[in-house]
């Protein structure tokens, strides 16, 4: 029955690993040799660890830079719209340029005539959104080494 066959093939198997020796040695080598290439890389480049900074007052906000600024954001949902709201007017005395775009496509393509001061919203669901810039914005050097 079963017990036999499952003996069988259990035997076969010792017989060719005893038999192959040099590609069972490779087996359980090869892994252990990756393990420990993954160990000595990861002691190379030690993760930071930053302390807490003391909350410090950062004055006002320039707002100089921020003249002609233009936000679009898709899908323009009513959640949506009443966060780009509060963004616009609520905190800042002139407002920023809020634009609904139907789809992430259209906002691709408006971002591509506005590059120097567009900045794009996907809003995935009422927590969460992701930030399109536009090509031409240097991303920081605090994030890039850690990437």
């Amino acid at each position: 029955g079963v017990w036999r066959q499952t003996k069988a093939l259990l035997f076969k198997n010792c017989l060719i690993k005893c038999r192959t020796k040099k590609s069972s040695v490779q087996e359980v080598l090869f892994p252990l040799f990756f393990l420990f290439w993954l160990i000595l890389m990861s002691m190379m480049h030690p993760h930071r660890k930053y302390g807490e900074v003391a909350s410090t007052n950062l004055g006002t906000l320039d707002t100089s830079m921020l003249v002609n600024f233009v936000i679009g954001y898709t899908p323009p949902t009513r959640t949506a719209r009443e966060i780009m709201k509060k963004v616009a007017f609520d905190n800042f005395e002139d407002g920023i340029i809020t634009e609904e775009y139907l789809s992430e496509e259209e906002l691709q393509e408006a971002s591509a005539f506005k590059p120097s001061n567009f900045v794009g919203v996907v809003f995935n669901d009422a927590m969460s959104y992701q930030l399109r810039f536009p090509d031409s914005v240097a991303m920081s050097s605090i994030y890039t080494e850690s990437r």
